[in-house]
């Protein structure tokens, strides 16, 4: 059985959309946001031979540099002033989720509400300046030992950590800003806006090496197809449930007696949606930008960890997978689907699972089915990270046809339209309890007016 919200969600018309002002003017703040982050990544950082970098970023785009040019919408490969990008800050929020783990004292804060949600917010926000201020610092170094910067020296270093840094909180304040005030999560628009900014040029690239011969037609061919499929893969899984009965008993209210009623408790199969392929590609992404720039320089350690964690290398991808699956777990069960608040909330409201005894029983039965259905989601999200990573070794393919930038734009997409949605859902309630008063009102008004009988 559908529900009326669904049903009513089926039945939104987009024309709506010029009705609802709010959401039109989250929409245009979104927008507006996100055109400041992109010419942002234009803007140069103070000292930066301009031709040198060009002529290094040509060399190091096949390799881990695509991979980190998509991660800041380009920013890198011009050394703006948002060339460290928002990974800076997701590393800061994947330490400090550790931590609330592992930490008696952050596991209470977290527990504290919206106090403690602050309390926990602001340490991050530290975490990301501590984070920012290392890298800024070891990419000012390595673009100084490059031979990179117009006037090598301590005020070419410290001039380009400030800006870095400056770039980063910004990039965070941006992202904050949208989540609250705009549509969709806002630090994932900023990686999906970076994503879809840079394809028109990868797509080039692509078609310019099939014109010169150094891809075959074929391939061509099949990465298209490659593409198609694992869209219609991600979209397929990202809407796949596995729903829990849910019982309601009998209830007496005053005089009356209620029937119990049923629903369903939908999980999804992968509650985690992409964070865990963001959280394990800034992991892998934290040595390589040391190591991308620094070039020949590096130390004998950063050159063998490279060796063996290099794109398509075995213990890449096994670390890659690793990654996955435990962030897969840890976020679900930590953040997305806390299965005790779940079944405390379905013991305040008399619900409970058929067989199953309200409380802890409950949470364990949640536990039990929601780590199973994490094995094929974190199954799923490892193969469309995967799979392609190696096609696109193999035949030289841009890293913006890979699984994880796939896997980012669809899921961010899908989550953007399904908030549109949900407003515009909300809108069309709004306007169906206003008609409501506005006939009950006339009614009343006619009634008064109306003669009596003689």
């Amino acid at each position: 059985m559908v529900s009326a919200a669904e049903q009513m969600a089926a039945n939104t018309s987009w024309s709506a959309l010029g009705k609802a002002t709010e959401l039109r003017k989250r929409i245009l703040f979104t927008l507006g946001l996100l055109i400041v982050y992109r010419l942002g990544t234009f803007i140069p950082v103070p000292g930066i031979d301009g031709a040198a970098l060009r002529e290094f970023m040509e060399g190091a785009q096949a390799s881990i540099g695509g991979m980190l040019s998509m991660f800041t919408g380009g920013a890198l490969g011009r050394m703006g002033i948002f060339a460290l990008g928002i990974m800076p800050y997701i590393s800061a929020s994947i330490i400090v989720q550790l931590m609330t783990a592992l930490v008696p004292a952050l596991e209470q804060l977290k527990k504290e509400g919206e106090q403690g949600r602050k309390k926990i917010n602001q340490y991050t926000r530290y975490g990301t300046v501590g984070l920012a201020t290392l890298q800024s610092y070891g990419l000012a170094v390595s673009l100084q030992s490059g031979d990179m910067a117009s006037n090598p020296g301590m005020f070419f270093i410290v001039s380009c950590m400030i800006t870095l840094i400056g770039g980063t909180m910004f990039l965070m304040w941006l992202g904050e800003q949208i989540t609250a005030r705009g549509v969709g999560n806002g630090i994932s628009l900023i990686i999906f806006v970076g994503i879809i900014a840079e394809v028109p040029a990868a797509l080039a690239q692509f078609f310019a090496s099939g014109r010169s011969g150094a891809i075959s037609p074929a391939v061509i061919v099949g990465v298209m197809l490659m593409v198609v499929a694992v869209i219609a893969f991600v979209v397929f899984m990202e809407r796949s449930l596995r729903k829990i009965h849910i019982q309601y008993p009998r209830r007496q209210v005053g005089m009356k007696i209620y029937d119990g009623g049923s629903s369903h408790l939908p999980v999804k199969v992968n509650p985690a949606g992409v964070i865990p392929a963001i959280f394990a590609s800034s992991l892998l992404l934290l040595p390589a930008t040391i190591t991308t720039f620094s070039g020949n320089t590096t130390n004998p350690v950063l050159s063998t960890v490279m060796a063996y964690f290099g794109p398509g290398q075995p213990l890449y991808l096994l670390f890659f997978t690793i990654m996955i699956v435990f962030f897969a777990y840890f976020y679900t069960f930590n953040v997305a689907f806390k299965t005790d608040d779940v079944a405390d909330n379905l013991k305040n409201q008399n619900g409970f699972i058929p067989g199953i005894r309200p409380g802890k029983r409950t949470a364990e039965y949640l536990d039990y089915v929601v780590a199973r259905v994490l094995v094929i989601g974190s199954a799923y999200l490892a193969a469309v990270c995967l799979l392609p990573e190696i096609l696109r070794n193999q035949f030289a393919i841009p890293f913006y046809f890979g699984g994880t930038s796939v896997l980012i734009v669809v899921s961010v997409t899908m989550d953007t339209i399904q908030q549109v949605q949900s407003h515009l859902l909300a809108h069309q309630y709004e306007g169906l309890i206003e008609k409501s008063q506005l006939s009950g009102k006339g009614k009343k008004r006619s009634r008064r007016k109306a003669p009596a009988r003689r």
